[in-house]
């Protein structure tokens, strides 16, 4: 499956819109994070266990889009946009929103 943020897969024609698909991804983020995250704050560096988690959800947000796709027949999406966003009480919970427009391509 070619995923991508154009609006169309480069030297190859759109045969087929087949319609908008999405995938989110809704991640806790641990206690223990938050504290190594605040020190690394207060001291510097990267928070790396808050970029796993970004990570991990942009990967599982993708993977969702990329199975509804799959499921319509698709051969790529095109247009994909990647958001996030705190979630919750407090913005204790990362949210990970894919959304892109599946299509068949000529072949």
């Amino acid at each position: 499956m070619i995923v991508t943020t154009t609006d169309a897969v480069p030297h190859r024609a759109t045969a087929e819109i087949l319609g908008v698909v999405a995938g989110e991804a809704v991640l806790g983020a641990n206690v223990f994070r938050d504290i190594f995250a605040g020190i690394r704050d207060f001291i510097g560096g990267r928070a790396g266990g808050y970029q796993n988690v970004l990570r991990d959800g942009r990967h599982l947000a993708l993977n969702d889009m990329t199975e509804e796709a799959r499921a319509l027949g698709a051969d790529a999406i095109v247009g994909v946009d990647i958001d996030y966003e705190a979630v919750g009480q407090n913005g204790s919970m990362l949210m990970v929103s894919v959304n892109g427009t599946a299509v068949r391509l000529a072949r």
